[in-house]
């Protein structure tokens, strides 16, 4: 029979490996729904791709670098599946809009709407930090 020090040592572990393969599970979990597809047929990181592949050729280097200051917020583990997700925002507005270059509005716009609603305190304090006035884009965050 496990007494003592040992005993204590093995539900630790035992607690620790069930905590972290909970966790995994549902990021992989959340990722599966993503990539289930939708009553059109494509999911939507099937969409996420096709906008970002539609509009990969109007992004220009300023854009990019906006782009990564204001994602920089975002823990280093996330950072690119955030990045994806809201340049292909970005470029389903451009798209929609008919855009000839992915301009600041537009990064702003798909920035606020790909946010999701808990993360807009840290959004409104990102573009603050880097002196954007927001008071354009106040109907975006409701």
């Amino acid at each position: 029979m496990l007494t003592g020090w040992f005993l204590w040592f093995i539900l630790f572990w035992v607690v620790v490996l069930i905590t972290f393969m909970g966790i995994g599970g549902f990021f992989m979990f959340r990722k599966f729904l993503k990539a289930l597809p939708k009553q059109d047929g494509k999911s939507d990181l099937d969409w996420q791709e096709f906008y970002l592949d539609k509009t990969i050729h109007l992004w220009g280097q300023p854009e990019k670098e906006l782009l990564y200051e204001l994602v920089s917020p975002v823990p280093e583990l996330f950072r690119q599946v955030a990045k994806e997700k809201i340049a292909g925002k970005i470029g389903e507005l451009a798209l929609e809009e008919k855009a000839a270059a992915i301009n600041h509005d537009l990064i702003i716009r798909g920035y606020i709407q790909a946010t999701p609603k808990r993360d807009h305190k840290f959004l409104r304090k990102k573009l603050a930090e880097m002196k954007i006035d927001i008071t354009p884009y106040e109907h975006l965050f409701d």
